[in-house]
């Protein structure tokens, strides 16, 4: 684990740095806005420069560089030579331990074992066994809010669907979906990095503990995968299983609830495409991808480790780079009127990451979405937000939706 430098100042740039480049991080630890950023920030963003410099982005920690064109994303994203994915997420420096997100954070060649290791958990046909489960755990939530006339999207389904999903992976009780909702919350959404380190340190000592019961009874679940795993004689070690765990929590209850989140406002603001997606529930899985990209939610960190040039930006070793997903999805100089959302556009877009370390879980997140709101246009009649409504988005490394009322009529 490489400890963070520290925030840095004008006074102290590092002479690789222009002071011209130097702005204020987009993204900063707690704040929130009534606005939507994909109508406001990210197009503000956008007409910046290709690149600049923050002297505290990296998670109030220390300085970052921050690129919005997709082609250098993407460069870096490929580019296993230059950057690495090690200490990308700052989990394991808040609880004071030794361990990565796996295969997150794992560089090439360890994360080419780590892959091998875990791809059988999603391959296309073991998704497709899962999707009976996930139907049902999706129509058991949309059950509780259905007859109401009205619900918090957010609080109510896209939040509770994934991780009811995630409980039953894990063979956990459904008990546990408020300690896990609160958790979640201040892992991702964190006021201070104070309750950051309170819930990381909570969610290690309870995975410790669950690798702990798994070992001791085994079942078909994926820590007890990954605790029997074994590739070429070699399993996965201690920090390795934790890390494992973690990067499961973090990307099986965040991932889907926040796209789900976006994706039911924009359908909820835009009744035409409300309206087409029910006349055709066919088109879903293409109009996911598009809102996909549309609202792109995650910006993920790369450390430079050796010396290179990315857009006429000089990148030093110990250099920490932003790769915010939402800026490139929405380029223009990758997508035509990227700001208009065409639900038949089939986009090509990073949401998912790219590279070697695109997201392993991407098959069960696009599952999970697409019965998600296949479930939910079926269940309920033509829904929108509610008159006077005041939209909360929390904006950090993840742009997600505090709230989403929602009324509609029977």
């Amino acid at each position: 684990m490489v400890k963070t430098s520290g925030p840095v100042t004008l006074e102290t740039l590092p002479r690789h740095v222009s002071k011209e480049l130097v702005r204020p991080f987009p993204f900063p630890l707690g704040r929130a806005t009534t606005d939507n950023p994909y109508r406001t920030l990210i197009p503000e963003l956008i007409d910046g420069p290709a690149a600049f410099y923050t002297l505290d982005g990296y998670h109030g920690m220390g300085p970052l560089w921050v690129f919005r064109r997709l082609q250098d994303i993407e460069a870096i994203y490929l580019d296993t030579e230059h950057f690495s994915n090690r200490d990308f997420a700052p989990f394991a420096e808040l609880e004071g331990g030794n361990w990565n997100l796996v295969p997150a954070e794992s560089d090439p060649p360890l994360h080419t074992f780590h892959r091998s290791m875990m791809n059988p958990l999603f391959t296309p046909k073991r998704m497709a066994a899962v999707d009976a489960s996930i139907r049902k755990m999706a129509r058991d939530v949309i059950e509780d809010f259905k007859d109401k006339g009205e619900c918090d999207f957010v609080r109510d389904m896209a939040l509770r669907y994934p991780i009811a999903v995630f409980l039953g992976l894990m063979d956990l009780p459904m008990s546990r979906i408020d300690q896990f909702l609160d958790w979640e919350f201040k892992l991702i959404h964190p006021k201070s990095i104070a309750e950051a380190r309170e819930a990381t340190i909570a969610v290690v000592a309870f995975l410790r503990e669950l690798i702990g019961q798994r070992r001791l009874q085994p079942g078909d679940d994926l820590v007890s995968y990954a605790i029997s795993a074994d590739v070429q004689g070699r399993g996965l070690d201690e920090n390795e299983l934790l890390g494992f765990c973690f990067n499961l929590f973090i990307g099986g209850l965040d991932t889907v609830s926040t796209n789900l989140g976006w994706q039911v406002r924009h359908l909820a603001e835009h009744p035409k495409h409300q309206a087409a997606l029910r006349q055709n529930p066919a088109q879903i899985p293409d109009a996911i991808e598009e809102l996909l990209r549309a609202y792109a939610a995650v910006t993920t960190n790369r450390r430079c480790i050796k010396e290179t040039t990315i857009n006429g930006i000089k990148l030093m070793p110990g250099d920490m780079i932003a790769l915010p997903t939402p800026l490139a999805n929405n380029d223009p100089e990758a997508f035509d009127e990227p700001q208009t959302v065409k639900l038949d556009r089939k986009p090509r877009h990073l949401s998912f990451g790219g590279g070697v370390h695109r997201c392993l879980g991407a098959a069960l997140a696009r599952r999970e979405l697409v019965i998600g709101l296949t479930e939910l246009l079926a269940a309920l009649p033509p829904f929108r937000v509610a008159d006077g409504a005041v939209i909360t988005s929390h904006i950090a490394f993840i742009i997600q939706l505090e709230n989403l009322p929602l009324v509609w009529s029977h």
